[in-house]
């Protein structure tokens, strides 16, 4: 069966796409988180496991209504495309391989691309040959930026890449930093209250944030706050029905990172649709973290700068996936003297990295072929 399999594996969902070798799509399925990083070997494999069983269930004659069993005893695949978050390193890429192996039937090497979900986005610089470079560039519950060079035979090269550490660490211009940073700013706010006294009511614009994030943790002080930042993870496996204690406030069970980024709707809603001005000024903070991320990447002249206006800058991710955000982005770049000449936003990755792979595959046989 000559499938093709591409998987989005990011920090809130898993997208599994499947196609033919016309490119057309066959199945898709969305599954849980599958930051590799974060789950382990295990429950990453299991994560996989079930998003593409299910994606299966459209491909098989006839179609099934259970997932489709994997590994299976025939070969299903004939090429499969990982783009994952926490793959940062050859060493991850080496302890992946044998399992995707053993649980898809498709051998180590040109047929087997693991690699980190950022590269899923570079797709975009086959659509306009005009330029040699793509610089990708995902907010979504964390965040990255990698720079890609067009290759020998239509292929890319990585460039460089700044960011993606992770919430302990980075995740600029992501979830975790904007719910960070309205944090932040709230408490700073507060701060200087105690000082000054309340700041006048807003010239324009409703000031919506703050009762929005209070309600969420159900409290009503400010600095009640720091209480449910620091409150430690729940234990593994914990839920409302476990619970002990018919007090314990519901966040108690979300991990911490979970809590703050989970507030960026939040900002999302009260800058974009209120006007209020704290949640505008927290994203023009972390909009401008992310761009100066970007920027890095782009000193042409070095080993491997970019040039801006001889590239194309592909968003992805629910964060960039907002308009107006991106357009935060894209204004403190041109502030810079930074403006791509190619601005695309790529809204399945999955989809476009399944159609792609057999593509690509299409184009080697024709080639050997000939």
């Amino acid at each position: 069966m000559s499938l093709y399999l591409c998987v989005d594996c990011g920090g809130s969902k898993t997208s599994a796409v499947i196609c033919d070798a016309a490119g057309e799509i066959k199945g898709r399925a969305l599954g849980g988180p599958s930051n590799f990083a974060y789950l382990g070997l295990d429950n990453f494999i299991q994560t996989i496991q079930n998003a593409v069983s299910n994606a299966l269930k459209t491909c098989v004659t006839p179609h099934s209504i259970e997932p489709v069993p994997l590994p299976s005893p025939e070969p299903l695949f004939a090429a499969a495309w990982f783009g994952i978050s926490g793959v940062d390193s050859q060493a991850a890429i080496d302890k992946l391989t044998p399992a995707l192996t053993a649980l898809l039937g498709v051998p180590a090497g040109p047929q087997l691309i693991v690699c980190n979900d950022a590269h899923l986005l570079a797709a975009p610089l086959q659509m306009h040959p005009d330029v040699q470079y793509a610089v990708t560039c995902i907010a979504g519950t964390g965040g990255i930026v990698v720079s890609f060079a067009r290759g020998e035979s239509g292929g890319m090269k990585e460039m460089g890449r700044v960011g993606g550490w992770g919430w302990i660490l980075g995740d600029e211009g992501g979830g975790f930093h904007v719910g960070r940073e309205a944090i932040r700013q709230i408490l700073t706010q507060s701060d200087i209250s105690s000082v000054e006294g309340p700041p006048p009511p807003p010239a324009e614009g409703k000031a919506t944030l703050i009762p929005r994030i209070l309600e969420r943790f159900g409290i009503t002080d400010v600095y009640e706050l720091l209480t449910v930042i620091h409150l430690p993870d729940p234990h593994p496996g914990a839920n409302l029905t476990d619970a002990t204690d018919i007090t314990l406030p519901s966040y108690a069970l979300v991990p911490r990172e979970k809590r703050l980024s989970q507030l960026a709707p939040l900002v999302f809603a009260s800058a974009f649709e209120d006007g209020d001005t704290l949640a505008i000024n927290i994203l023009r903070t972390t909009s401008s973290t992310l761009a100066e991320q970007i920027i890095i990447l782009l000193r042409p002249g070095t080993l491997r700068g970019v040039k801006a206006d001889d590239a194309v800058i592909c968003f992805g991710g629910s964060l960039v996936g907002v308009e107006k955000y991106r357009n935060l982005i894209l204004s403190h770049l041109k502030e810079k003297g930074h403006v791509f000449k190619y601005v695309e936003f790529v809204d399945d990755a999955a989809a476009v990295g399944a159609k792609g792979l057999a593509m690509s595959f299409k184009d080697r046989s024709g080639a050997s072929s000939s």
